[in-house]
């Protein structure tokens, strides 16, 4: 078999078509939005928000509402309770962020053992890209749109907002409404991805192309770029693969995206472990050696 058939076959299937297409969006959207959170450090509100919606997927089965709106829903309860709790008592960010998505993120899973289904619940957490349906295609693409538009609208007082939020303040703009924004994108983004990777992975799709990017350079105009390139590459790959190897196809995107991480930091001319041991090398060489 040539490497053209090793291309062109998947594409013979819509469904490989459609998984194709619906995780390169959510990998583009979702590696864009990393970039943010890599910077402010909210890792783990990425994490949060992503485990927290679970419980809204399933109560939307549960009463045939659409289950991108029941995430959204437990996307932006997860954000207001985080908030709640870390304005009116003592418990900090990591704490109140720590208490939330667990206990919402076991709520789905207690409906998912007690709710009667002819569908497998279960994909929610694991995910099912390739039984992804041309309606979820279409839903898949429009999220991401809205958060694609609204995040380049205002990445320069996103961007601002992350690297100085005083000077963002002096300047007349609202931190607390920025970071307000940047949340409910963070949400919006968290449903996107959920049909891909599923509850679990949504985090590293939020995480690691953000912090491949940051190794590869210093601007941040760059970093945009950077980042779904390579998250948008890894996830065709992992498609591929998941063809040819009949494995978890979210498992192996969310592997590749991994591997190039660890290339990155070991590998990048800048910032990459070997890289600085190289230059250390080189500038310790006598002159004219």
């Amino acid at each position: 078999m040539t490497p053209i058939d090793l291309l062109l076959e998947p594409l013979q299937y819509e469904f490989m078509v459609r998984a194709l297409a619906t995780t390169v969006i959510a990998a583009v959207v979702c590696a864009i939005l990393s970039c943010w959170l890599v910077l402010i450090g909210w890792s783990l509100m990425g994490d949060a928000v992503s485990h927290a919606v679970l419980p809204g997927v399933v109560l939307a089965y549960i009463v045939g509402a659409p289950f991108a709106l029941g995430a959204l829903v437990f996307g932006f309860l997860a954000v207001g309770l985080i908030g709640l709790l870390r304005g009116t008592s003592r418990v900090k960010e990591d704490a109140a962020i720590g208490i939330v998505f667990t206990t919402l993120f076991a709520l789905g899973l207690v409906l998912i053992s007690v709710t009667p289904s002819q569908t497998d619940l279960n994909h929610i957490i694991f995910g099912n890209i390739l039984g992804v349906s041309a309606d979820d295609l279409v839903q898949v693409g429009v999220l991401a749109a809205i958060a694609f538009v609204v995040l380049m609208l205002k990445r320069r007082d996103l961007t601002l907002f992350a690297f100085d939020p005083a000077h963002a303040f002096a300047i007349g703009l609202s931190p607390r409404l920025l970071g307000a924004l940047l949340l409910g994108m963070l949400a919006l983004t968290a449903v996107v991805a959920l049909q891909v990777v599923g509850v679990i992975l949504v985090v590293a799709m939020l995480i690691i192309p953000g912090a491949t990017a940051h190794l590869l350079t210093d601007r941040f105009g760059t970093m945009l770029l950077i980042a779904p390139i390579l998250s948008a590459s890894a996830s065709v790959i992992g498609i591929y693969l998941s063809y040819w190897l009949d494995a978890s196809p979210g498992g192996l995107v969310v592997l590749v995206q991994g591997a190039v991480f660890a290339l990155v930091y070991l590998f990048s001319p800048r910032q990459g472990v070997i890289g600085r041991q190289l230059r250390r090398h080189r500038a310790s060489e006598p002159v004219g050696a």
